[in-house]
């Protein structure tokens, strides 16, 4: 039987649901989750053979704990961990909790919103939702600071290199792991830079996307340390699908960071280098301005997995 991957190297569209749950101890969850997998099988296929151009797709990823509650197979993946906090000397990437994640996403939100309520339906009577936001595309896929983001993310074959697990642990292959950050913007202090200085910030420019050279990005720019290299000098990569949210209303404005990756290690040392520093101490200045209110690993099972669950 072939591997079949759930949606993670599907491209941003336009409505992004994301929904964070905490499993309870009930009597009926394995029973519930049995349902949960078949469920979200069920709702990608429906989509897809309804309505085969929307680009709808609803992706599920399951904590190290929700893995343990609900008992599912050992060894676990083989980097499926509680995120451990990374503390720099100005700013924290923090850890969260969280047992199950869902990444729901269409060009027509009718059909997320849609989704989130079944899901929802069937479990809130054993979990309880501790996160729901809702994402949108601005513009031309900017963030709500006003610069292109992702734009460093691995087109065609390579996104299925970096994102999915390949023969390093067989047991796994085709899952993926998947690492999300809320992230509040300041925006009035944001607006207070120039676009100059905002672009050194950056490591781009802000109207046409070009990344600066070597010799001009300052080393504390974002593009400088979000983009990674291993030991021997291979570009590592990751699946980022991050969407803008915001309650102008109430002066709340963020970025949903959502990274989808063959190995955890790969999103770490690129958390440390913008954390900590590299060198240390040398953080990635957008942190002045961007902070990160939640940080949660899991782990995505592939379609094949999902079916053996639901039996």
């Amino acid at each position: 039987m072939s591997i079949e991957s759930q949606n993670v190297t599907d491209y941003p569209n336009t409505n992004t649901i994301f929904m964070v749950w905490k499993l309870n101890d009930h009597p009926e969850l394995k029973d519930t989750f049995r349902q949960l997998c078949a469920l979200v099988l069920n709702l990608n296929n429906s989509v897809a053979n309804r309505f085969p151009d929307s680009r709808a797709s609803g992706v599920m990823g399951i904590g190290c704990e929700g893995w343990k509650k609900l008992e599912l197979p050992t060894p676990m993946p083989k980097e499926l961990v509680n995120f451990e906090e990374i503390k720099g000397g100005k700013h924290t990437a923090v850890s969260t909790p969280g047992d199950l994640h869902f990444h729901l996403r269409a060009d027509n939100k009718s059909l997320i919103f849609d989704m989130a309520i079944e899901i929802s339906r069937l479990l809130s009577p054993v979990a309880e939702s501790i996160l729901e936001i809702s994402g949108f595309k601005y513009w031309d896929a900017r963030s709500i600071l006003g610069f292109v983001d992702g734009a460093e993310n691995p087109h065609g074959e390579d996104r299925d290199y970096f994102a999915k697990i390949g023969e390093e642990d067989l047991q796994y292959k085709g899952g993926s792991y998947l690492f999300v950050q809320k992230y509040l913007h300041n925006m009035d202090a944001w607006k207070g830079l120039s676009t100059e200085e905002q672009e050194k910030v950056i490591g781009r420019s802000k109207e046409n996307d070009i990344e600066m050279s070597d010799a001009v990005k300052p080393s504390n720019s974002h593009i400088a340390l979000a983009n990674i290299e291993g030991e021997n000098g291979e570009e590592l990569k990751i699946v980022r699908d991050n969407m803008p949210f915001g309650r102008p209303s109430s002066n709340e404005f963020g970025t949903y960071f959502i990274a989808y990756s063959s190995t955890f290690s790969t999103t770490k040392k690129m958390l440390t280098n913008m954390f900590v520093g590299d060198p240390v101490g040398n953080y990635d200045r957008i942190l002045d301005f961007s902070t990160a209110m939640t940080g949660t690993l899991f782990f995505v099972p592939t379609r094949n997995m999902l079916d053996e669950f639901s039996g």
